[in-house]
């Protein structure tokens, strides 16, 4: 696990930044499926954004759900929201992604993310 998922955020862009300039092509192609994915639609950015972070989960990708906690909490997912998304990755990804899951919740609350008493 990172110490700091805003750290891991800030370094991968600075990495993606990289990419736009030596692999323009493939950085362009990746950011054109990402702004056509992004909006609301017949599914909510919200809805959308949970669902990219469950995979994040699911796929073990500790700068996926960096970017996503990030987008999550820009978007106002509630702490329940993200609780429920994290049942749907547990399921679907196993043990792994209860470990994993609790990562992204870390994520969730350093972004600033909704904390509920517990």
């Amino acid at each position: 696990m990172t110490e700091s998922y805003r750290e891991l955020v800030q370094d991968i862009s600075g990495k993606l930044r990289e990419f736009a300039k030596e692999i323009p092509e493939t950085q362009q192609g990746f950011m054109q499926i990402a702004k056509a994915t992004h909006g609301d639609g017949a599914l909510s950015k919200k809805q959308k954004e949970l669902m990219a972070m469950s995979i994040a989960i699911a796929a073990r990708c500790q700068g996926c759900i960096g970017f996503h906690a990030q987008a999550c909490v820009k978007l106002g997912v509630t702490r329940a929201e993200f609780m429920e998304m994290l049942q749907v990755a547990v399921y679907m990804g196993g043990g792994p992604s209860v470990m994993t899951g609790a990562e992204a919740l870390l994520a969730y609350e350093e972004f600033g993310g909704e904390k509920a008493p517990v």
